[in-house]
């Protein structure tokens, strides 16, 4: 098989990197680059551990080939908030317990953040529906919902401003 060179922003950065033509983009952010906030869970798009930010939209990192993202932006839970700054969604999980073994915790904030950059003010009814693909064998989902509304809250009472991503 012949590889490819893509380029591509990752949490910011440029990058340039030859990838096989059936490498999965989980593989390049978790191996290549060291991001491993992006957790392989079931490895067929059904958990959401591997969820990341492609032009904004979450994307499932384990069913897409990273040939995929050649030219877009890739944003991964590294890339929300940072060491000295947590995004509101981050802090809200820490905050309303929705964290307990932490697997699936990096999924959860980057589609958390999906979430409120689509609807920022969204129901409890909303947030459970848009999460329906993250799972969690661990809190019972409850700090998570309450996490997702309490960021939203804070954002929009202009408490916390929103980590673009």
């Amino acid at each position: 098989m012949n590889k490819h060179l893509i380029k591509f922003v990752l949490n910011g950065e440029p990058r340039e990197i030859l990838v096989e033509p059936n490498e999965l983009l989980m593989n390049v952010v978790r191996e290549r680059e060291s991001l491993t906030g992006t957790k392989y869970g079931c490895g067929i798009g059904e958990c959401g551990a591997c969820a990341v930010h492609v032009d904004g939209q979450p994307l499932l990192s384990c069913i897409v080939l990273a040939a995929d993202v050649d030219g877009r932006e890739v944003v991964t839970v590294e890339g929300i908030g940072s060491y000295g700054q947590l995004d509101p969604v981050q802090e809200a999980f820490l905050d309303e317990g929705g964290v307990q073994c932490g697997y699936c915790t990096p999924g959860m904030v980057v589609m958390s953040r999906a979430l409120l950059n689509e609807n920022p003010n969204p129901t409890e009814l909303e947030v459970r529906h848009y999460m329906r693909g993250s799972l969690c064998r661990c809190t019972g989902y409850s700090g998570i919902v309450r996490a997702v509304l309490s960021a939203a809250e804070k954002e929009s009472s202009g408490k916390a401003v929103p980590v673009a991503s």
